[in-house]
């Protein structure tokens, strides 16, 4: 599928081969690891996480989501790695799942939160996968498709930002994750590939008004979230400013939570690379555009995320804005995100000398403070992680007492799947 040039392309062919040379490739199982990636990886797997059931609550989509970008990014560093094989099928077992829930555009804008396109980009690479062997692949492209037309269908603010859920005019920096990249992913390859039809048809215009609207939304949570002064976001806003958390002027919420900035940190970097990867001659002066504008957004993000790392433990708080004060510690989703934006952003080239040398040193020291805090090496061999809230939502007091008083979730996947995303980072350095 010419065209197909996302960060996930340069794994889809190594997907296809592992998909279909390996097409029995057995159930995960954990053996003496060396790399956490993988060892993490492997214990994801072996726990059966990131698969859609429908009763995993409302954020099993996303859930599936950062499964699925963990193993694409392990497939795609380890191609001859022994665990490969049960990695690229758990990935194709995990994009199945989320297929019979997301064939419905309508449902998917009105039913599900924005986190239901973070399975988007999986299926894209799914359906390359399989166009790359002459075998077909209606099911997948056609969820793809359905998730693409359901950004067209989702309710919108008075200004035109993107509601995250059910909730009237609020916008969540958590959606940018799922929206940004794969938005990006689709328009590109909708304009750059003549086998590659989009649900708003071909051409340049189609791309410019998608693009547009991405960049737009990023614009949106930017401008009413961000505190000048420290450069860090809240969570979220309401453009009708009638919550009883809004601030008057901004609709913005009061706190910084450190896993939606995450959230955020990642849809910057992770769009930078789809549109740096641009390699249609008609998409690269269009991607370059946008690319500068996200790339400003994320050079100044990168430096007050350096500026709010907590000196004792290299870590970031749970409340980024209250560092310290009682209640408050270092949360193990969050830290990993960051971890792992900081160091594929230097690695990439998306960060000036001065930063780069920042970023790099504060991103290994959180993946080690990690590893060292909150990996527990269980009994049965695989790997535990703790330290991961459970989801933070507006739609509450969005007081500090309420993101402190949140429980913590043992295992959840939310963090250890960033956690294999920043082991990997760490792991291209040779540490």
């Amino acid at each position: 599928m010419t065209g197909m040039h996302s960060y996930l392309a340069a794994a889809a062919v190594a997907f296809a081969l592992s998909l279909f040379v390996n097409p029995t490739a057995g159930a995960a199982v954990v053996t003496s690891q060396s790399k956490y990636s993988t060892w993490m990886a492997e214990s994801i797997m072996s726990r059966r996480q990131g698969i859609m059931t429908g009763q995993g609550g409302s954020s099993e989509l996303l859930q599936a989501g950062i499964t699925q970008h963990a193993l694409t990014a392990l497939a795609a560093q380890y191609p001859s790695g022994a665990e490969t094989p049960r990695v690229v099928r758990y990935f194709q077992d995990s994009a199945a799942s989320v297929i019979p829930f997301t064939l419905n555009a309508t449902r998917d804008a009105l039913s599900y939160p924005m986190d239901r396109l973070s399975n988007g980009n999986a299926l894209l690479t799914l359906a390359a996968a399989y166009y790359s062997n002459g075998t077909a692949s209606t099911q997948s492209r056609a969820a793809a498709d359905a998730l693409r037309r359901s950004i067209d269908l989702n309710r919108r603010n008075s200004e035109g930002g993107l509601w995250y859920y059910v909730y009237p005019e609020w916008s969540y920096l958590d959606g940018m994750y799922s929206l940004a990249p794969f938005y990006t992913e689709y328009a590109l390859a909708a304009a750059s590939s003549s086998s590659f039809r989009g649900v708003d048809g071909d051409g340049e215009n189609a791309t410019a008004e998608a693009l547009d609207d991405m960049s737009y939304q990023l614009d949106l949570l930017w401008t009413r979230t961000r505190n000048a002064t420290t450069g860090l976001l809240a969570h979220g806003y309401d453009a009708s400013r009638t919550a009883v958390w809004a601030d008057p002027v901004t609709g913005a919420s009061p706190h910084v939570w450190g896993r939606s900035l995450g959230w955020y940190a990642m849809a910057l970097v992770d769009t930078l690379e789809v549109l740096s990867h641009s390699s249609s001659t008609a998409t690269a002066a269009i991607a370059c555009t946008y690319r500068d504008r996200i790339l400003e957004k994320w050079q100044s993000l990168a430096t007050a995320l350096i500026n709010a790392v907590d000196a004792a433990t290299g870590g970031w708080w749970q409340v980024l804005d209250e560092p310290g004060r009682d209640g408050n510690y270092i949360e193990s989703s969050g830290t990993a995100m960051f971890a792992y934006a900081l160091l594929k952003g230097a690695r990439l080239g998306y960060l000036p000398a001065k930063e780069h040398n920042k970023a790099v040193p504060t991103g290994i020291r959180a993946h080690k403070y990690l590893t060292d805090t909150y990996v527990v090496r269980e009994a049965n061999g695989t790997l535990g992680y703790n330290g991961t809230v459970a989801v933070c939502s507006l739609n509450s007091t969005a007081t500090y007492e309420y993101y402190v008083g949140q429980p913590i979730n043992y295992n959840s996947v939310l963090g250890s799947a960033a956690y294999v995303l920043a082991s990997l980072e760490v792991e291209l350095l040779g540490r």
